[in-house]
């Protein structure tokens, strides 16, 4: 698991170590790193040209002391220092003693413009805001040269702790980050100004429990998902409920149950309209035109996808004592306070637009900053939210680290896609997953069928259904 700390915390862990080492090891152990992910992505160290782009803080130092290695591999090393006074002097000296040179600012350009490597040591980990005008025309130039880019521990102008981008900033190919994980550097927009992330150990312990965000990996979701055993049957197993679809929208619920029936569940209990089209397309399943209430067994409920107006049979899904995923249509229809008021778990998975409307906001202000949204829906409507997207993020009500979901595809932003996912979520939750853990398991396999079924061309939301197998078996090895 990808565990991400906010500044503060990395801050302290640094300090513990610090004052055990002698001065200025943990600076080398961080540029040993940045300098040996510099020197792979060139392959032929001597005779490259790096440039530095080198600020005031210990962001510039690592940046110095990695370019004064690369230096005595017979690499032309030039820095430019964006504040002449206050550069990092050690640093500064292990450059000038290895051969390296130094240019003002206002030079910077000239020298980026014959680089093969940039390095990004503008503003480290505190740094808010937008980068300034100086920093913001190099970074420019940096974009027109053609030339790969590494940051050193994110890249200058994003924000480490939110992931938010309030300005100029500078995008890097590979990104070494150095310690542990900044949520930055896990959630977008941030996340796509990072490029590639490369961990780099230098002995400090973060506690675990001041994690603030979390990525899970194969391992992690393989021990979340269920496994039948000798004496299972399919109602031991979980029997999942999708109320969804209209005469309008039958597809919805079509794509909700393909995600259902392939998430673990024993069954798929459907209650709507378009029960002879679901039967048609998946005869397994269990359909029911007595509403919710009476349907039978059901174990968790899903509702909400292709609903249209129908905010009755929302409502009645809502008043059963079983985890709901409430989707798309249901979103709006349902009423906040009975959601507040549920004594069972529930589960929302809008995307931003939809999010946008629960919060009252611009679908903008959501997309700039997603873990603020995520955290603040699920304060508010005291649920489990799963924010879809570029990023998708899964929030609990009560605080504690949000899931970021490492896996997807943007050919994944297709119709329908949704009401796959939440199937699939709905089938987890009736198997005996808790909501946080059913949305993340369902995001990561979903995201994971995507990227089989795309495989760089466009697809549909049924073919990422049908892949969702495939990307179980992956998990599970």
């Amino acid at each position: 698991m990808r565990t991400a700390y906010s500044v503060e915390t990395v801050r302290a862990a640094e300090r513990a170590l610090m004052a055990r080492l002698p001065e200025g090891a943990l600076m080398q152990r961080a540029a040993a790193g940045l300098a040996a992910a510099c020197a792979g992505l060139l392959g032929r160290v001597s005779g490259s040209r790096v440039v530095l782009l080198v600020g005031s803080g210990d962001n510039g130092g690592d940046a110095l002391y990695a370019g004064a290695r690369l230096a005595r591999r017979g690499a032309g090393v030039t820095a430019v220092l964006l504040a002449p006074g206050r550069t990092h002097a050690a640093g500064l000296a292990a450059l000038r003693r290895a051969g390296g040179r130094t240019v003002p600012a206002d030079r910077g350009e000239e020298a980026i413009a014959r680089a093969r490597l940039v390095v990004d040591g503008i503003v480290g980990i505190g740094g808010k805001g937008g980068l300034r005008p100086d920093a913001a025309r190099l970074a420019e130039a940096v974009a027109r040269s053609g030339a790969a880019v590494v940051a050193v521990d994110l890249p200058s102008g994003v924000d480490a702790d939110t992931g938010e981008v309030r300005g100029a900033a500078l995008r890097a190919d590979l990104t070494v980050t150095f310690g542990a994980y900044k949520p930055g550097l896990l959630v977008d927009p941030a996340r796509e100004y990072a490029g590639v992330v490369r961990f780099v150990g230098i002995g400090i312990e973060p506690p675990p429990a001041d994690a603030v965000l979390q990525a899970l990996q194969h391992a992690d979701v393989a021990r979340l998902l269920p496994a039948p055993e000798a004496e299972s049957d399919k109602y031991r197993r979980g029997v999942v409920g999708i109320a969804a679809g209209s005469a309008r929208y039958p597809g919805a619920a079509v794509l909700a149950v393909s995600g259902a029936l392939r998430g673990g569940a024993g069954a798929v209990r459907y209650v709507g309209p378009a029960g002879d089209t679901v039967l048609a397309r998946f005869p397994e399943t269990l359909v029911s035109d007595a509403g919710p209430a009476k349907a039978g067994r059901v174990q968790a409920w899903v509702t909400g996808p292709g609903a249209g107006d129908d905010a009755a049979t929302v409502a009645e899904v809502l008043a059963t004592d079983v985890p709901v995923l409430l989707d798309a249509d249901g979103l709006r229809l349902a009423d906040p306070d009975t959601v507040r008021g549920r004594t069972a778990p529930t589960l929302m998975t809008p995307h931003a637009g939809e999010a946008a409307a629960l919060l009252g906001v611009r679908r903008e202000e959501v997309e700039a900053a997603r873990l603020a949204a995520v955290r603040e829906l699920a304060a508010r409507y005291r649920a489990t939210v799963l924010l879809k997207g570029s990023t998708t993020l899964v929030a609990g009500p009560g605080g504690g680290p949000v899931r970021a979901n490492p896996t997807g595809t943007p050919w994944l932003a297709t119709a329908g896609s949704g009401d796959v996912l939440s199937g699939l979520a709905g089938s987890l939750l009736a198997a005996g997953l808790d909501p946080l853990d059913a949305g993340s398991a369902a995001a990561y396999l979903h995201g994971l069928a995507g990227r089989f079924a795309a495989q760089g061309a466009p697809v549909g939301a049924h073919d990422v259904a049908a892949r969702i197998p495939e990307a179980w078996r992956s998990v599970r090895g």
